[in-house]
């Protein structure tokens, strides 16, 4: 936007009128013209536009003072310059044809004095400067802000539904979405604890959600390619225009699909990308404490919003161990590759991760820090298998998205399907609430008590009821799922 000639004609006073009336009638066609050899060279007064405010630019050159004659064309009304001695007021055209209008044999005391009168002038404009800069522009053209783009994160832990959770997102045609990007840091310092390796997966989180992707040169080839970014083929937005031309945005694209079709591309479309979508969404499961967040929570340069995502912990239990060789380094991280061994090593890790629940939990939804209110959101996943379509829509709700009939339909579809979800990262169709309580059915008793055992104040924080005997284990008309907490 740019904003309308400056009227500066209300400045008055003996040294100020003669600038006022200048600008006030300075044509921006005549912008190019100088005052040759005059006192002042080049004048020109224009306001534009520099983030929603108005800054004044007005370049003067000064050079000799020993004559004032002017070339111009298509100037409109007159100038004055009172200071001049001998100078009347006269009308452009007038001007433009006087070939000298002040003696060259000038004193040099009279020189002197209109340097200062000058510089009188310079001091003006420059308060000028720093005043209206702090000025809205007086134009009643409506201004069309660019608005701050929103920044997800997606909290969860391993094996918890946060693979399906972060499809809802990634789906959406106006997300830039990443799963568990910090999967490069893990994989690069795995020798070190998982608090250790907290800033440094806050930083990358923290550098994606800025679309600044040359946080990943610590960690990946110099030669590297879109198709090295870790799981880049669940994210649609790494599926279409601009990262790859094959598919629309407005498609439901699957990670199958697009990982045949569009690895080939760099990995700079990663953050050109990136920069073209109002909301940027990452699904994380390496942060152990929400206080590791709040530098991005008061970050002003961020629009951050929260969903945790938790699941019964003894249905995590059976999910890991059936996954366990693909989660073995970072158990490892997590608790130490001592802890992990051993008949005991399952539930330590499970004991780490709802002990981080529960901090989580209580900092988020107690919001004690201002910057948390209205930022936090607790989502069960048994939740979101009970009533996809209004989980879904509470959390667009929450994200600010909108939830469109297409992404409605590929919402109930992918949760009402016959997959059983055994692989992991896998995202396709399943019957999600049945999936959600196999553990019900497989799990034996002793290893539900240890888990328990390990993750019941979780539990209880949560709303996850416990069982007592295989009866009430596999009795599927007992809900073990408590009414969710009003305060979340």
């Amino acid at each position: 936007m740019v904003c309308p000639e400056l009227d500066l004609g209300w400045l008055q006073g003996d040294n100020l009128g003669m600038i006022g009336e200048a600008l006030a009638n300075w044509d921006p066609a005549c912008q190019g013209a100088q005052l040759r050899r005059g006192a002042i060279e080049q004048l020109g007064g224009h306001l534009v536009s520099s983030q929603g405010q108005p800054t004044i630019f007005i370049k003067f050159m000064t050079q000799t003072y020993r004559e004032n004659e002017i070339r111009c064309s298509g100037a409109k009304g007159f100038l004055r310059f009172p200071q001049f001695a001998g100078l009347r007021k006269r009308s452009v055209s007038e001007q433009c044809a006087l070939p000298s209008l002040i003696n060259k044999e000038e004193s040099l005391a009279t020189m002197k004095f209109r340097r200062v009168q000058v510089l009188l002038i310079l001091a003006v404009l420059s308060f000028l400067l720093i005043h209206f800069h702090f000025l809205p522009c007086s134009n009643n053209a409506p201004v069309e802000e660019k608005l701050s783009p929103v920044h997800i994160l997606i909290l969860s832990s391993w094996r918890s539904g946060s693979s399906f959770t972060g499809q809802i997102f990634s789906q959406h045609p106006s997300v830039f979405y990443l799963m568990e990007p910090a999967w490069h840091v893990w994989v690069t310092m795995y020798q070190n604890t998982a608090e250790v390796l907290h800033m440094a997966v806050r930083d990358l989180v923290r550098s994606v959600f800025l679309c600044d992707m040359s946080v990943f040169d610590a960690y990946m080839s110099s030669q590297k390619k879109k198709s090295d970014l870790f799981q880049w083929e669940t994210s649609r937005a790494l599926c279409s225009p601009p990262a790859c031309d094959s598919f629309s945005r407005s498609d439901i694209i699957t990670a199958g699909n697009c990982r045949t079709i569009c690895g080939k591309y760099p990995f700079s479309k990663v953050e050109e990308a990136c920069k073209t979508y109002s909301h940027v969404a990452i699904k994380e499961v390496r942060f152990f404490d929400l206080k590791v967040l709040y530098p991005l929570l008061t970050d002003p340069s961020l629009n951050l919003k929260i969903i945790h995502l938790v699941r019964d912990p003894r249905a995590v239990f059976r999910s890991r161990e059936n996954t366990m060789a693909d989660l073995k380094r970072d158990s490892n991280i997590v608790v130490g590759s001592q802890r992990t061994k051993g008949e005991m090593g399952p539930y330590n890790t499970m004991q780490v991760i709802c002990r981080s629940h529960v901090e989580i939990y209580k900092a988020g939804s107690q919001a004690i820090a201002s910057f948390l209110k209205d930022r936090y959101l607790l989502v069960r996943y048994e939740d979101i298998v009970r009533d996809p379509l209004a989980r879904a829509a509470q959390m667009y709700r929450f994200a600010e998205l909108h939830f469109t009939p297409e992404l409605q339909r590929w919402v109930h579809n992918i949760t009402h399907g016959k997959g059983q979800g055994a692989q992991a990262f896998d995202i396709g169709s399943r019957d999600a609430l049945r999936v959600s309580q196999a553990w019900r059915k497989t799990l034996p008793f002793q290893k539900i008590e240890k888990v328990q055992n390990v993750c019941k104040d979780a539990m209880d924080l949560l709303g996850y009821r416990l069982v007592h005997s295989e009866e009430e284990q596999k009795n599927m008309s007992l809900d073990l799922l408590f009414a969710q907490n009003s305060s979340v």
